[in-house]
């Protein structure tokens, strides 16, 4: 009734900057970004969040998606992959952010895929809601489809039906000079005990080999809400809400391996080796306080990254730009090595 499903797979949203900016060939190395914006919400603190806020005035949005577009165009990538992005949604006062974000930074071509979709959503007036992932990059998207993850079974029939429904966002890239170029965008589940995480990180790792198997060459990114091998803590974070969405802290626990598959079989933009010498440096999220606090963003490609290119925006400090008034995630930045024009 309020048309809250999705086919299995099927094609993205695609859209246009207002005023395409022609974009030079990129010369031995892409830049890639991928960033959870929260929606514009930079740092309300919201219902999930052991907050009240639901919804957004128009101005706090448009304040907020200046901030983040600000940060885009402050690092350039040439593929931005972004999570939590709304495009028609009440609680962020309808504005499209897709094209907020195409219209106001370098890049061009985006592809969009919804993960929470409702012509209404019966919850303290959060009302009509689309937000998903989207791919945006300086060159044309082709090819671009929407590919349906398993939910989770330990909810309610009503709660699944106005849940999020998680999706692997996979496009073409047409870079110049390279062939069957791919990016795969996902934004995976958080709050699950009913083995629905692990279920769908193995999925992405299918997509991953098939595509290398097919000859492509991809990036893959996105909030994984997994914590990497090597992490200090896994339980008890000092930012951590247990009053907000879902009643509980985010434990981690048992969920050791669950990226292990990503890590086995292609290469990150974080360096197991450095994440375990200070995972501090790598932290990517920051909950409740202005401090950052675990990783759960990630890079991945079958091919190589530029040397020490891997940086998390965290701070001035750490890559030199100021990311974390603007969302509770900062964006991840990698460099990857290709050989163009062959």
């Amino acid at each position: 009734m309020f048309k809250t499903g999705f086919d299995p797979v099927e094609p993205a949203v695609m859209y246009e900057a207002a005023d395409i900016t022609v974009a030079e060939s990129p010369e031995g190395a892409l830049s890639v970004v991928t960033y959870n914006i929260k929606y514009g919400g930079a740092r309300i603190t919201f219902f999930w969040e052991c907050g009240e806020r639901y919804n957004m005035t128009t101005d706090e949005v448009m304040v907020n998606m200046e901030g983040l577009a600000e940060i885009v165009r402050t690092i350039d990538p040439d593929i931005l992959m972004l999570q939590e992005v709304d495009v028609e949604s009440n609680r962020s006062a309808y504005v499209d952010q897709v094209q907020f974000l195409l219209d106001n930074t370098e890049l061009n071509y985006g592809a969009y895929a919804s993960q929470w979709k409702s012509d209404y959503i019966p919850t303290d007036g959060l009302g009509r809601t689309d937000s998903g992932i989207a791919t945006l990059a300086k060159w044309r998207l082709v090819d671009a489809e929407r590919v349906a993850l398993p939910l989770q079974v330990d909810q309610s029939s009503l709660v699944r039906y106005f849940y999020l429904k998680r999706a692997i966002l996979r496009a073409q890239v047409e870079v110049p000079g390279l062939d069957n170029f791919w990016s795969v965008n996902t934004h995976l589940e958080a709050f699950s005990d009913d083995g629905t995480k692990p279920t769908q990180i193995g999925l992405l790792v299918d997509e991953l080999m098939s595509l290398e198997a097919s000859g492509a060459t991809f990036v893959a990114g996105g909030d994984f809400n997994s914590l990497p091998p090597g992490s200090e803590v896994l339980k008890e974070f000092v930012d951590e809400c247990t009053d907000g969405f879902a009643g509980k802290g985010d434990n981690y626990e048992g969920e050791e391996d669950f990226l292990d598959g990503l890590f086995d079989n292609f290469s990150s933009a974080m360096p197991v080796d450095d994440y375990a010498a200070d995972n501090a440096a790598w932290f990517s999220f920051s909950g409740d306080g202005l401090e950052w606090t675990r990783t759960l963003d990630y890079l991945f490609t079958n091919t190589s990254w530029v040397e020490s290119s891997g940086i998390v925006y965290q701070d001035v400090e750490q890559g030199g730009v100021e990311t974390i008034q603007w969302s509770d995630h900062a964006p991840i930045y990698g460099e990857l090595e290709l050989e163009v024009g062959q």
